[in-house]
């Protein structure tokens, strides 16, 4: 026999090289995730030096453009003589335009020139001048502006004037000094407060567009004697103020226009009490009617209000066990759903009817679910009512916006039924927005007296179809929010009491609870610990004639509308305070209004 040749095992190289191990594949990906990562981190850097080398050249570009603008402008006015060298409606007037807009290579500026009087103080100012020349040399100010990627950015250029021999020279005209003065509501300046100058009766005409400085004020000396002067003053956000003409609607006007007197210094200050700007604010106002109370009622005049019922007859006004003569043992009726949109508080639940001997009839109610209320949200009601009245007060509103009545009458005796002639569910609903409310609201800062002139004056607003008006870019003031008494409304009482400040930058929001005029309504307004509201206070009032009760809403407040004129008592309890009692009269025709503090118990 030969010899057995050995068998040598082949090997796939290739496949072995293709396919690597499980511990090569974790290390290679992890490298690959750093890798990248590096290589995103190193691109991003990258693109953030690019981004910045661009907006560096760019800006770079931009500011070479100009100061080549403000050189420009500079050398024209060296070119100029002293006496030409002013503004276009400035004070010195001259050629020179006060603001224009400019493009150069590709960029768009804008130039503002302002030239004005300096009275040196060295020689003393005004009337106090010892030369008696306030007008001792004039001082350019060169502004240009541009737009870039992070926001505006300006070159500024300042230069003092004087005649070619050193000497002051006077005033082509007499003239004074015009000083403005602009604060906010907190009396402090207003920097780079627009300030515009207007007279028409110089000549040439005036009209000065600049802007105060860190201390809130313009200085303009060389102004030209005569009366006239208009200023006003404003910025981007704020409110404006100015000064105003005599007139016949306003023949006292606050400030009024200024007058300027030979080396005399005339100054006008915006601020307060009555002017001054400062931020825009908003003011909204919702009206509502007051919380009122209303009873759901069945007369059983027919099935409308019945949802369901077993064993029951509805005739001649009154429910009872089916049958003439002969009645079945039981019978039953469930009502449709009592409630209001705007229910605020159940009050009380009420019935009459007849039960001869042997007869009974049972009231339960029942949520949404026709589910009977349990007995920890109203006692009593597992195993039913048999006499009225029913207190519904304790009863929740959200838990329970919509109340079932069920009624089950019985009788043992098959001759005889219980009869249910009526059932009523007294309850309070309210706020209502209340639309298309007539309004007026004032403020109190004054641009005339003798007579009073308001500046906010507003008698002809009106609340949209929902009860809301918005007063947007209001300014800084105290208003006062009235209901005119031609539109047959009345005030009722406001969540924050009126007048009501409105400060700079805020919005606010303003409630207001609106009834009939012309009625005797009583209105009882209860506090609490620190004078605050109290609601949910149950108010009980009684006379002779009436027997109220109903609950202080969200702003501590409840109005008995339409009450008749006497004497009224009335019970106040909250919880977490001790009951409050006392008397009030109520006047004919007018609303009156008793204030009742609750002592913390």
């Amino acid at each position: 026999m030969g010899k057995r040749q050995k068998e040598i095992p082949k090997f796939d190289t290739s496949a072995r090289s293709l396919v690597p191990s499980a511990d090569s594949r974790g290390v290679t990906l992890i490298d690959t995730l750093v890798g990248t990562a590096l290589i995103v981190l190193v691109f991003v850097g990258i693109a953030g030096a690019f981004l910045l080398a661009i907006d560096v050249v760019t800006n770079n570009r931009a500011r070479a453009g100009a100061i080549a603008l403000m050189n420009e402008r500079m050398e024209y006015i060296r070119s100029l003589n002293y006496a030409s060298v002013g503004t276009v409606g400035g004070i010195p007037s001259g050629p020179i335009a006060q603001s224009e807009s400019l493009s150069l290579s590709g960029i768009s500026y804008m130039r503002r020139t302002t030239i004005q009087y300096v009275d040196d103080p060295e020689d003393g100012e005004n009337e106090t001048d010892e030369n008696g020349i306030i007008v001792d040399y004039k001082q350019a100010r060169i502004e240009v502006s541009w737009d870039s990627r992070t926001g505006e950015r300006r070159v500024i250029m300042v230069a003092r004037v004087e005649p070619l021999n050193g000497l002051e020279i006077e005033c082509d005209t007499p003239c004074g000094t015009l000083r403005i003065d602009v604060f906010n509501a907190a009396s402090e300046p207003v920097q780079s407060a627009q300030v515009n100058i207007v007279n028409d009766s110089v000549n040439p005409a005036i009209n000065i567009t600049t802007y105060a400085n860190v201390n809130g004020r313009v200085v303009l000396a060389g102004a030209p004697v005569a009366s006239g002067y208009e200023v006003s003053v404003s910025k981007t956000g704020h409110n404006t103020a100015q000064t105003y003409s005599s007139s016949v609607e306003n023949p006292n006007p606050t400030p009024t226009h200024v007058t300027i007197l030979q080396n005399q210094t005339a100054s006008v200050t915006f601020g307060l009490p009555n002017s001054g700007i400062d931020y825009l604010a908003t003011k909204r106002v919702s009206a509502f009617w007051t919380i009122n109370s209303e009873t759901w009622d069945e007369p059983f005049s027919d099935t409308s209000q019945i949802a369901s019922s077993t064993n029951i007859t509805v005739a001649g006004g009154e429910a009872r066990l089916s049958g003439s003569g002969s009645y079945p043992a039981w019978g039953e009726f469930e009502s449709i759903a009592i409630g209001h949109g705007y229910l605020a508080r159940w009050q009380s639940l009420n019935w009459g009817g007849t039960t001869p001997a042997d007869t009974t009839i049972t009231v339960q109610l029942l949520d949404t679910n026709r589910t009977p209320i349990p007995d920890t949200a109203l006692p009593g009601n597992a195993m039913g009512f048999t006499s009225s009245t029913v207190d519904l007060y304790s009863l929740s509103t959200t838990t329970y916006p919509t109340i079932v009545l069920r009624a089950t009458l019985t009788t043992t005796d098959a001759s005889t039924t219980p009869t249910l002639d009526s059932y009523s569910v007294l309850y309070d609903y309210g706020p209502i927005p209340f639309p298309n409310a007539p309004l007026s609201v004032r403020g109190t800062k004054q641009i005339g007296t003798d007579p009073v002139v308001y500046k906010y004056d507003e008698s002809d607003l009106e609340t949209d179809a929902n009860g809301f008006l918005e007063l947007s870019n209001m300014e800084w003031d105290t208003y006062t929010i009235v209901v005119p008494l031609v539109s047959g409304y009345d005030l009722a009482y406001s969540c924050a009491p009126q007048p009501e400040y409105l400060a700079p930058g805020t919005s606010q929001n303003t409630s207001l609870y609106l009834t009939v005029a012309s009625s005797t309504d009583l209105r009882i307004a209860v506090t609490g610990n620190l004078s605050e509201f109290v609601p949910g206070a149950t108010v009980a009032i009684s006379s002779p004639g009436l027997s109220a009760t109903s609950t202080t809403g969200s702003c501590g407040q409840v109005v008995f509308p339409s009450v008749d004129p006497g004497t009224y008592n009335y019970t106040v309890s909250a919880d977490g305070y001790a009951d409050e009692s006392g008397s009030v009269s109520a006047l004919a025709d007018q609303l009156v209004i008793e204030n009742v503090e609750l002592t913390p118990q």
